[in-house]
């Protein structure tokens, strides 16, 4: 059995998504996000899954070095980062694109691009105060980029700060094209995957979907896309006990047996990824029951209430998110969001990839 936890990815649901992806905007071309090895599912084995993506962003240039020498063809976005002249003729060699976000960034692909040939997304900060240039620096950097012989193509790109309000959306998005439109008006990218989903306004050349892939659905409607989830994370249980009414289960007796009842340790904790702050009642799927998680998540293991279900044993797998148990309710449990749960498996965590 060697690891008690797994994380089994469904190749065939990420295809899937990426499906829905075309089928919402058959007029775009698909940046899929797979930075921070594809949200923790994977890195090469998701990048081959979805090899009829347009390209691939990453926001380290490991990661996009990584894709290069597993053989991947398609464009590679590198984010928004901190370059220098070797890693920019690095990108030029490896034919990577490469984001300028600010002065330094600009003025660096400027002077490089006269050596060695690059493309480039221009990103304007259209309201989110992460990365981008104001208005003028933008405008100003377009008619340097736009023009220049080294620039094989040049791309304009911004990010919405959320894009679930629909006020944030138009706010940004206005500004974001009074700029744009004042430039050289090349390939627009701005649609992460909310905005692919709720806005067709915000498809335009290039979309950029990122946890829409991987199954769960930013603006909670699933069932109108029926996306697939592609991670089920499981765990045997390693132990059955029975405690009487007023004992207390876990570290700092955060939670106390009002009867008789009997507690399951399932092999899984927050030194595997799993969300420490997950509150008492967050559900785990044990064959085919909803067990309820009761006490403090530990390193290496928690513990559910299988009172209500006798016919639990040992040895059973507990399913602690997948297509039973949405991922993103396990996420609102622990006050968090399913990226950063994707994002936070261990290696430890075996990995298995099924077709």
């Amino acid at each position: 059995m060697h690891n008690t936890a797994r994380a089994l990815i469904n190749l065939a649901a990420l295809r899937h998504n990426l499906g829905v992806v075309r089928m919402l905007c058959p007029r775009s071309r698909v940046m899929a996000m797979v930075k921070a090895d594809a949200y923790g599912h994977g890195l090469l084995r998701v990048a081959s899954a979805l090899s009829t993506a347009d390209g691939f962003a990453v926001a380290r240039l490991s990661e996009a070095l990584a894709l290069r020498k597993a053989g991947v063809e398609q464009r590679i976005l590198l984010l928004g980062t901190l370059l220098d002249v070797p890693d920019l003729a690095l990108c030029s060699e490896q034919n990577i694109d490469v984001v300028a976000h600010d002065q330094f960034s600009v003025n660096l692909i400027v002077a490089q691009a006269r050596r060695t040939p690059l493309r480039v997304w221009l990103k304007l900060d259209s309201g989110m105060h992460r990365l981008g240039l104001h208005p003028t620096a933008f405008v100003e950097a377009d008619q340097k980029l736009s023009r220049h012989t080294g620039v094989l193509e040049l791309v304009h790109m911004t990010h919405f700060s959320d894009a679930c309000n629909q006020d944030i959306i138009e706010k940004q998005m206005s500004y974001f094209f009074r700029y744009h439109m004042m430039s050289s008006q090349a390939p627009v990218s701005i649609a992460n995957s909310a905005a692919l989903i709720a806005r067709t306004d915000t498809h335009c050349d290039w979309v950029r979907p990122g946890i829409m892939l991987y199954g769960d659905d930013p603006v909670g409607v699933g069932s109108a896309i029926s996306l697939l989830p592609a991670m089920t994370l499981s765990a045997h249980l390693i132990a059955i006990r029975e405690i009487g009414p007023g004992e207390s289960v876990g570290y700092n007796a955060r939670w106390t047996s009002p009867r008789v009842s009997r507690i399951g340790t399932v092999g899984v904790g927050y030194g595997d990824g799993y969300p420490r702050h997950a509150r008492n009642g967050t559900p785990v799927w044990i064959d085919g029951h909803l067990a309820s998680l009761v006490g403090q998540v530990s390193m290496d293991s928690l513990t559910v209430d299988l009172t209500e279900c006798p016919q639990i044993r040992l040895g059973d797998r507990a399913i602690l998110w997948g297509p039973q148990l949405p991922v993103a309710t396990i996420a609102d449990s622990a006050s968090t969001i399913s990226y950063e749960l994707f994002t936070s498996i261990q290696p430890r965590v075996t990995r298995d990839y099924s077709d």
